[in-house]
């Protein structure tokens, strides 16, 4: 560059001349030392305003005003020591053209270079559409020039007093027009910038896009983006949580506390899914003790290690390893720490491994309830929340049999007693748990499929892990003893419908029959055991209000302690006994609803 400035510089001089006297001119005597000497004079001056400092490729605003800078004060420097030195020969006029020609060389040199060498490698970058042209949609494609993976070439924006104009050199279009965009711009990538748009809006958007094969990736919401520049780094594929598209309702900041504030907290299965994010939240509402019950060890180390990270060293958190099934371990725990609220999320929740495996399910699931409810009566414990499941309803395999019998328990000892406050929660899929389609479908579409879908027709409820720990904590502060309460899981998702959004917006298509050219194949499996095509959330029609629209009270019919006790004797010997015929009898004595879709599975029964 230095070397290119010199001779740029002695050919402006000799221009600056010609234009002037009207005809090449080619200087004779001491001005052709006055012209080859300019760059003695510039370059000292260049090097001064860092000229050679500057990345070319990464050229801005800054660097250009510092050429400007450069160039006028070279420019009068070597007029002013033409003159003192009394060099015949330079008009005036020759210092203000060689002025204005050195700044269109050395200026422009360095444009075309960076536009020359910044073509050169977006050839090599992902050709990107920026959705928004609002704040954080320019400061992301500011971002994006400086960046090596992406190449912005234009936005989108609702707004039609934006469409048609420019920011940052790239065009504003309308998304009515978004197919011959993206076929015009040879788009690879959307990157949608709206964090202040609603959940709704940005399902619109997505579902817009869902049949382009583009990969869409998305910042977060304003509540999930740290404060400050917008980074490349915010971007994230969009996920099941912006296909359901649910605009959350604000907490209710009194039910929140109600129980937790100030007061000793048991949370069993602590290292789950369900329970992790319980003691994540429930540590934020600052209860005196939190006691992590879970009979995994690592589950158990790792929620802990976790919490003490989130700053919960100024709260006494206590890990104790501990089954269910363990009745004076848990009597021993509750008692020791004075317990106030129970929240009990321990369960085998995986539908063809617990019917694989039922009489664990059964005596995890029903009787490991059974103790932890007679252990918060024996401790006085105030309050007790189960973590239920829409499998519950209208069961077909021993998962949701052994969780409704556990609501039925729950419910027949809060009939008989007022020391302990019995109430229950059911939701649907959670996103994100253990043993969750979601992780699945993307790691198979990762590897090139096929994506594996049970069934065309299938249908489930699904809602996040936090929000559905949320309203579990606000419900069960609304509970008077033997309540039922449903989450509002929104309305279903179709499996297959979301295996397919699922691969389009990772910018691949179907391959079917009708386009046996596509990327990733969806086979159907058929059901597994005890699975079927659709969840309920609710027994009967008999539902009400509270104080969380999310949140319904569900009044359905329970069975009386003296009249469900036999059974459960009868329940726990078969469990002993592993007597699975037996067992499924008397699970469909106390759940006769349970209509099980497949024959007797455990892996250690064996039919005679």
């Amino acid at each position: 560059m230095l070397s290119i400035d010199s001779v740029l510089l002695i050919f402006m001089l000799l221009a600056s001349f010609s234009i002037r006297l009207g005809y090449w001119y080619f200087p004779q005597s001491d001005l052709i030392w006055a012209i080859l000497g300019s760059p003695i004079i510039a370059i000292p001056i260049f090097v001064r305003f860092d000229l050679y400092h500057s990345v070319i490729r990464y050229i801005g605003f800054k660097a250009l005003w510092a050429v400007v800078q450069a160039v006028s004060l070279y420019a009068l420097v070597w007029g002013v020591v033409g003159f003192m030195m009394a060099v015949e020969g330079i008009p005036r006029s020759v210092i203000l053209i060689n002025w204005v020609l050195s700044l269109l060389a050395i200026g422009g040199l360095r444009i075309i270079a960076r536009a020359v060498l910044s073509s050169r490698v977006s050839s090599n970058k992902k050709r990107v559409l920026v959705y928004g042209a609002g704040d954080a949609g320019v400061q992301l494609v500011s971002a994006l020039e400086h960046a090596s993976e992406y190449h912005p070439v234009g936005l989108i924006d609702d707004s039609k007093e934006l469409q048609g104009h420019q920011i940052r050199g790239l065009a504003i279009y309308s998304i009515s027009n978004i197919s011959s965009i993206i076929d015009k711009l040879k788009v690879d990538e959307v990157l949608i910038a709206m964090p202040s748009a609603s959940r709704t809006k940005r399902l619109d958007i997505i579902n817009t896009l869902e049949s382009y094969p583009v990969l869409v990736r998305m910042l977060p919401g304003v509540s999930e983006l740290a404060q400050g520049k917008v980074s490349i780094d915010d971007l994230r594929e969009v996920s099941i949580k912006d296909l359901l598209g649910r605009d959350v309702v604000e907490p209710n900041t009194e039910l929140l506390s109600r129980n937790i504030t100030s007061k000793a907290i048991v949370v069993t299965g602590a290292g789950g899914s369900i329970g992790s994010e319980l003691c994540r939240q429930i540590v934020l509402l600052k209860p005196k003790a939190l006691i992590l019950y879970e009979m995994s060890e690592l589950a158990l180390y790792s929620i802990e290690k976790e919490l003490a990270s989130m700053g919960a060293h100024a709260i006494d958190v206590y890990p104790i390893l501990g089954s269910v099934n363990n009745s004076a371990r848990l009597n021993k725990v509750f008692r020791q720490f004075s317990v106030d609220t129970i929240y009990h999320a321990a369960a085998y929740k995986h539908v063809p491994m617990v019917e694989f495996n039922n009489t664990e399910g059964v005596d995890n699931n029903i009787f490991g309830t059974l103790n932890c409810a007679q252990a918060a009566i024996d401790s006085s414990v105030e309050t007790f929340v189960l973590i239920s499941t829409d499998k519950a309803v209208h069961p077909t395999n021993t998962m949701g049999a052994t969780k409704r019998s556990a609501e039925l328990v729950l419910q027949a000892l809060s009939a008989k007693q007022d020391t302990t406050k019995f109430s229950m929660v059911r939701f649907g899929n959670v996103l994100g748990s253990s043993g969750s389609v979601i992780p699945l479908f993307k790691h198979q579409i990762k590897v090139g499929g096929p994506v594996t879908v049970t069934d065309k027709n299938m249908i489930r409820y699904f809602m996040t892990i936090p929000e559905a720990v949320e309203l579990v904590i606000q419900a069960g502060a609304m509970g008077t003893g033997g309540d039922v309460f449903v989450l509002d899981m929104g309305k279903p998702v179709r499996i297959d419908d979301l295996a397919k959004k699922m691969i389009h917006l990772s910018g691949l298509e179907v391959k079917d029959e009708s386009h046996p050219e596509g990327d990733i194949e969806i086979k159907y499996t058929g059901l597994r055991p005890g699975e079927k095509l659709y969840e309920e959330l609710l027994i009967g029609d008999n539902v009400s209000e509270t104080d969380n629209p999310l949140i319904m009270r569900a009044e359905e019919e329970m069975l009386a302690w003296d009249e469900l006790k036999p059974v459960l004797n009868d329940l726990n010997r078969a469990v002993k006994n592993c007597n699975q015929e037996v067992l499924r009898e008397l699970l469909i004595q106390i759940v006769p609803s349970f209509k099980p879709q497949c024959e007797i599975t455990d892996v250690l029964y064996k039919k005679s």
